[in-house]
């Protein structure tokens, strides 16, 4: 039995209160390691070393944060594989997508902002014989992050990645569901060259970690990516302490399928969107709305393609779906498409859980699930499942798609496949998301803003904008 630690001034501790939370398998249903059972105690101690470190880090410059950061980043991809079983052993997700995505975008969160603080531009402006202006832009000193279990590492460097480059010193909290590549990394940060107390990893529970952070007078601004009811704890806690708050919440996301798209790009791609991480992803699309002159034709061809995808063991490279994170989760899902039913919804495929057998035997699988004839109004098509659940709509023209996409709390991403381009301008424009893919999705540019709307979040994370996030802007005047 593994026993991962907390990583508080560059030094693996348990928790001071000396107690374990258990971590589960999801691919077997069984506990495989323990994680230390933090509370305030542990994130005081984080908070004292990184105020004691954000002097001399801050004092390194750009150039020699951008140095240490891109040796943990090497250090990552040299230990590529180890961190890949990992992330499908902790989550539950195919080794495949593990190995193509979640790692290598690890990697890439900690070189893309290593390099772009190093291009990171000040402002100034000129007032006619008067004087002159400029931005400076400071380190907020010590911050907060909190990241979630669907995409562990991936989420956790998202954050950490800018905070560091910017000159901060960092207590973060992985999710306890899903801990092991933070804990990971935390064991190479030494050897990077991370000093002690400029990295802090506290690992427990949401209610008593999480917590302490939101809550610390001494940690002024915090980044959550999350659920929208903890979201909004959060902000319940942290506004009347006037911190800086970056908010990347839940989704609801629609597809919007016109009858002049490219059919099998649009098909293809439209599973993908649908199940990749078993749905698990705060980006996919959930709600697909199809025009009604193609609705039959998309709807037999989509769930032909559904049924042939494999859930299997993450291990094997024949696997299209692993396990959800959680038997809490799988039963989540479960109860929303028994609701779906209810709701008067036919399921046309999947709609139960899939039993392996072996050594995955209680395994947490559940069959991709394709449900039609519900309203936009059911709750099914109102909350976020978050598991791999899609729902079909018809519309019968452009202001109906529009009016079905825009019909929920929920304001995340979004998906257009048209290709007609006047249309492609007006339903983008139109959309009530803080991301549009047309023709595609996820297809990430690092420099771009991400995050949405509504209940999907506050502010906006992503190069430039993350980098403004973790810093305090100051303007100086100078009489000229």
């Amino acid at each position: 039995m593994e026993q991962l630690l907390n990583l508080i001034d560059g030094e693996q501790r348990p928790a001071i209160g000396g107690g374990w939370l258990d971590v589960y398998e999801p691919a077997k249903g069984q506990v495989y390691a323990q994680l230390p059972d933090s509370d305030e105690r542990d994130v005081e101690a984080a908070v004292d070393a990184a105020h004691r470190a954000f002097p001399a880090w801050n004092a390194l410059g750009r150039e020699g944060r951008s140095a240490a950061i891109l040796r943990l980043a090497q250090a990552i991809e040299d230990d590529m594989e180890g961190f890949v079983r990992d992330e499908s052993r902790d989550n539950g997700k195919p080794l495949s997508l593990a190995r193509r995505v979640d790692i290598p975008r690890a990697v890439s969160n900690f070189r893309f902002f290593a390099t772009a603080i190093l291009h990171f531009p000040s402002e100034a402006h000129l007032m006619d014989d008067v004087a002159v202006n400029y931005t400076d832009r400071q380190p907020i000193g010590v911050v907060g992050a909190i990241s979630p279990w669907n995409l562990p590492l991936y989420l956790f460097t998202w954050k950490i990645a800018p905070a560091l480059a910017a000159g901060n010193c960092v207590v973060a909290k992985p999710s306890e569901v899903t801990p092991l590549t933070a804990y990971r990394m935390g064991t190479l940060c030494k050897a990077a060259g991370i000093p002690p107390g400029v990295l802090n990893i506290v690992h427990g529970l949401g209610p008593k970690v999480g917590a302490a952070i939101t809550a610390h007078p001494r940690i002024p601004a915090i980044s959550f990516t999350g659920g929208t009811r903890t979201g909004a704890e959060i902000a319940r806690v942290a506004a009347p302490l006037f911190k800086k708050l970056s908010l990347e919440l839940g989704g609801k996301n629609p597809v919007l399928v016109f009858a002049d798209c490219d059919f099998e790009d649009m098909l293809k791609t439209t599973v993908r969107s649908s199940f990749t991480n078993q749905g698990q992803i705060c980006l996919c699309g959930s709600r697909i709305l199809v025009e009604r002159s193609i609705y039959t034709r998309f709807r037999d061809a989509f769930v032909e393609r559904v049924k042939a995808l494999t859930v299997g063991d993450p291990e094997r490279g024949t696997s299209d779906l692993g396990a959800v994170v959680s038997k809490d989760h799988m039963e989540k899902v479960l109860a929303y498409i028994d609701l779906a039913r209810t709701e008067g919804g036919t399921v046309l495929t999947g709609g139960t859980r899939v039993l392996l057998d072996g050594a995955l035997k209680d395994g947490w699988y559940i069959a991709p699930t394709v449900i039609e004839g519900l309203g936009p109004q059911c709750r099914t098509n109102q909350e976020e499942i978050f598991g791999p659940v899609v729902t079909l709509q018809p519309f019968d023209d452009e202001a109906e798609a529009l009016a079905l996409a825009n019909a929920t709390p929920y304001g995340l991403a979004s998906v257009v496949w048209t290709t007609d381009l006047k249309r492609t301008h007006r339903v983008a424009r139109a959309l009530q998301a803080g991301i549009v893919w047309v023709n595609c999705w996820m297809v990430r540019d690092l420099r771009t803003p991400f995050g949405g709307m509504k209940q999907s979040g506050v502010g906006r994370e992503g190069g430039v904008e993350a980098l403004r996030f973790f810093t305090e802007a100051k303007n100086i005047c100078i009489k000229l």
